[in-house]
């Protein structure tokens, strides 16, 4: 009895380890997909795996992959993983939340990452706002900081921090976001501003400059409008760039599926002797979805032009036919492989079918 109760221990020990490293081996893909920015492969990962916690930490900071992609401002990888379950008020080693790198990162960018970011995490989890970290600030203090620059009375201090901003962390980039407390940082930064600004009053007051005083409000004005300016016209120029690389893929996708088409299906083709295995079929995206392979297939048609996309449907209904593909490629089918060459064919084909439908009135 205590030799099987041993062998039965070791079986679950055995077992409880290898479960522990498939877990690890699959958080280190999300996290790798996150650093990535890969979101397609993401999304095709958790959906492959809907079990799997995304509530895991990595690194010294001991961040969650919601922590990371705020802090790379990946807004789609952030939604993504909030509709996963990512939990918003998960702490690294310093005691931030999610809200917290948001805030932060909106802070130093703008109202465009806030918008991206900090909206999204609000309103997943409203509580978050008001959680301390270690040194006793919230997402909300930091977010009352950055509301102040809409006011007049606030302009010069975001002037201010903006200044020491490209001044100290032209030298030190990254190092209040790793090992010091952004938010530690600012409120010295405040604390400090103002004590001038007090100062600097008391000896304007005395010698009655108002001219000088108003002109420096301006020039205060006019730097602030042109670091707006500047810090649009750069994001403006990241998402121009990202859709030209996202179209160049699109379009690269397209023009290899049409012609594998080609090669595969055309009327000499069939007479050859080679066998066709599941990746020699010249599949639209041979890693994707169907709704991603019929994106791939349709790819250039102008979906507000309801005659051109008809017909590029019914092109590739034909061309993916279950009997017509039956017809011109069964025979040199690899015999191991058939099955799900024709179940993948039977369902490219119903999605086709399904979305002619949706266009019939």
């Amino acid at each position: 009895t205590a030799t099987s109760c041993g062998f039965v221990g070791t079986v679950l020990y055995i077992f409880c380890l290898f479960g522990h490293n498939m877990t690890s081996h699959r958080h280190a893909r999300v996290w790798r997909y996150v650093e990535e920015g890969s979101c397609l492969k993401l999304k095709s990962y958790l959906r492959k795996h809907p079990d799997l916690d995304v509530n895991f930490s990595r690194g010294k900071r001991q961040r969650s992959p919601l922590q990371l992609a705020c802090s790379l401002e990946d807004d789609a990888i952030l939604r993504l993983l909030l509709k996963h379950g990512a939990d918003v008020l998960q702490r690294d080693r310093r005691g931030d939340t999610a809200l917290h790198v948001a805030a932060n990162r909106a802070l130093k960018h703008g109202k465009t990452v806030y918008d991206d970011l900090v909206i999204p995490l609000k309103k997943s989890c409203p509580e978050a706002l008001n959680a301390q970290n270690r040194a006793g600030v919230t997402p909300q203090d930091l977010l009352k900081w950055m509301k102040h620059s809409e006011a007049d009375t606030e302009k010069e201090w975001l002037e201010k921090l903006f200044g020491e901003c490209e001044d100290e962390f032209s030298e030190t980039f990254g190092v209040y976001d790793e090992d010091g407390d952004f938010g530690d940082w600012a409120d010295r930064i405040r604390r400090e501003y103002f004590d001038k600004k007090h100062s600097e009053a008391q000896r304007l007051a005395s010698s009655s400059s108002k001219g000088k005083k108003e002109k420096k409000k301006e020039q205060a004005e006019e730097s602030h409008k042109k670091l707006h300016e500047r810090l649009q016209r750069e994001h403006e120029e990241y998402l121009a760039r990202a859709a030209r690389k996202e179209e160049e893929t699109r379009l690269g996708k397209k023009l290899r599926y049409d012609e594998k088409c080609a090669a595969t299906f055309n009327g000499s083709s069939t007479s050859d002797s080679t066998k066709l295995r599941y990746s020699d079929i010249p599949w639209p995206s041979p890693r994707g979805t169907v709704h991603e392979m019929v994106d791939v297939m349709l790819h250039g048609v102008n979906r507000k032009d309801v005659a051109a996309l008809r017909k590029a449907i019914r092109k590739q209904q034909t061309l993916w036919h279950p009997d017509k593909f039956a017809q011109r490629c069964e025979a040199r089918l690899e015999e191991n492989e058939k099955r799900k060459i024709l179940d993948t064919v039977t369902a490219l084909s119903q999605e086709l079918n399904r979305l002619a439908q949706s266009f019939r009135t």
